[in-house]
């Protein structure tokens, strides 16, 4: 009983409505825990469902925080939940954090993994972390209060600097085994029920990796690393004005991207760059042969080294989900400003949607 009264007032925060932060919402939710935050502005869509099992068809283009909201207070209608539908950014970290006892990263880009783990050792708050790509997953539990009155590691003491461009693909891009977001996210609401509660040991200094292909578990003990703390903004001003997309290396918002219809109508004559992996599906021969496109296959990792044949040519960049494709076209345009460069938005995705392949 006491740890239940404990689980009803507490206030936890997950920031991500997708496949890690369906279960992680549901599961608390069907804990009791009385208040709930959730953050996310993005739309369910079909391409969704396969790890977002919270959502059915009916649900496709509604946003995900109204759907989930929706569902979860049929499955418990005491509790309470405020929903944001928009992007997460600094403003509500250092408005929000303050009201949440827990804070729960369920999002998929690095971006807004170094701004969630910044404000919470900013803010002094604990944060359950889970990340998935294609058949692994880590859960750990960062900046949580120890014995001593210190706090436990954080994001940064592992990572202390994002990965470079294109070397680690979300689940969009890389994909991810469907079933895997469950039980990472599963993972996540227990470490989060065992915050509150106090019972058990939390992954606290420690990283827990899961394989979904073999089934291997492992557990990485981590320490304070000693170039962690010139990373993390040190007030509130310096928090405000460090540019997490710039950061984790996200184009400028000033890349062109294009719909598929604005490319059929009007971006047929530019050069069709597919600049994803050999082995990624589906193709696209049919589709250019029978537009007549000039077209070639360039994957990313190998852009850097190959722009002269694109140098001053008009481009149309695609890849899976459309966000390759925005840093190929960064890349593009810095090496030559005055082409034509654009992205196409969603990639080989949304023409799909669109029957053409």
């Amino acid at each position: 009983m006491a740890g239940q009264q404990k689980l009803s007032e507490a206030r936890v925060l997950v920031i991500g409505a997708g496949g890690l932060g369906c279960p992680i919402v549901q599961y608390l939710v069907a804990a009791g825990v009385g208040h709930i935050g959730l953050a996310d502005h993005d739309k369910v869509s079909l391409s969704n469902l396969h790890r977002q099992i919270l959502f059915g068809t009916e649900d496709i283009n509604s946003y995900k925080v109204d759907v989930v909201k929706r569902k979860m207070l049929s499955l418990n209608s005491d509790v309470n939940i405020h929903t944001w539908n928009e992007q997460w950014i600094q403003q509500h970290c250092l408005q929000y954090f303050p009201d949440y006892d827990v804070i729960v990263d369920a999002t998929d880009n690095f971006a807004s993994r170094y701004l969630i783990n910044d404000a919470c050792v900013l803010l002094g708050k604990p944060l359950v972390f889970g990340a998935v790509s294609q058949f692994d997953g880590q859960v750990a539990v960062f900046n949580q209060v120890q014995a001593d009155g210190s706090r436990s590691v954080n994001y940064r003491d592992l990572f202390p600097l994002p990965p470079a461009n294109g070397e680690v693909l979300n689940c969009a891009e890389g994909g991810v085994l469907g079933v895997l977001p469950g039980t990472i996210g599963a993972m996540q609401a227990t470490e989060a029920i065992k915050l509150i509660t106090g019972i058990g040991t939390t992954l606290s200094n420690r990283l827990w990796n899961y394989n979904a292909l073999t089934q291997d578990v492992f557990i990485m003990q981590l320490v304070p690393n000693p170039t962690s703390l010139q990373h993390i903004p040190l007030s509130e001003e310096q928090f405000i004005s460090t540019d997490y997309e710039q950061l984790c290396a996200i184009p400028q918002k000033g890349i062109k991207e294009i719909d598929v219809l604005d490319w059929q109508q009007n971006f047929l004559d530019h050069l069709f760059v597919d600049i994803r992996e050999p082995h990624e599906l589906p193709r696209l021969d049919a589709l250019c042969s029978s537009l007549a496109l000039e077209w070639m296959v360039l994957p990313l990792s190998g852009l850097e080294n190959n722009l002269s044949c694109l140098t001053d040519r008009n481009v149309v960049f695609v890849c899976q989900a459309g966000m390759r494709s925005l840093i190929a076209a960064n890349m593009l345009m810095k090496a030559s400003p005055d082409a034509s460069v654009f992205s196409l938005k969603g990639g080989v995705n949304s023409l799909a949607e669109k029957n053409l392949i």
